[in-house]
């Protein structure tokens, strides 16, 4: 999938294509092991370029989730835990949720080349 869109726009830098593909990792590894339903959880991935940011769009069926997007510090080094939503906070430019139509909107984005 991202392979495609970074041939795509190959004036994208590896250092971009890496933050977003690692936030990105970061982000459905956080729904995966967190997310709770009584039902089967579904997830789209939407990923574009729209001019000089990329932007990411991950919507999920689960529950709400009890969490908080607002700025983050990493945990000290020897946490064993807890470095996700930081990591994806310092790898692009806004991280959001929000709860739309009983569904989970996670929305990231990256200034390209920034």
């Amino acid at each position: 999938m991202l392979a495609g869109l970074w041939s795509e726009r190959p004036d994208l830098s590896a250092r971009d294509r890496m933050a977003v593909e690692t936030a990105l990792v970061e982000l459905v590894d956080n729904v995966i092991q967190h997310a709770t339903s009584t039902t089967t959880i579904v997830c789209r991935l939407v990923v574009r370029v729209e001019g000089d940011v990329i932007r990411a769009e991950l919507v999920d069926t689960a529950d709400p989730p009890d969490i908080d997007t607002g700025p983050r510090e990493m945990p000290d080094v020897f946490a064993e835990s807890g470095r996700g939503l930081a990591l994806i906070q310092a790898l692009t430019t806004t991280f959001e949720h929000e709860r739309s139509e009983g569904r989970n909107v996670w929305t990231l984005t990256r200034a390209v080349n920034s």
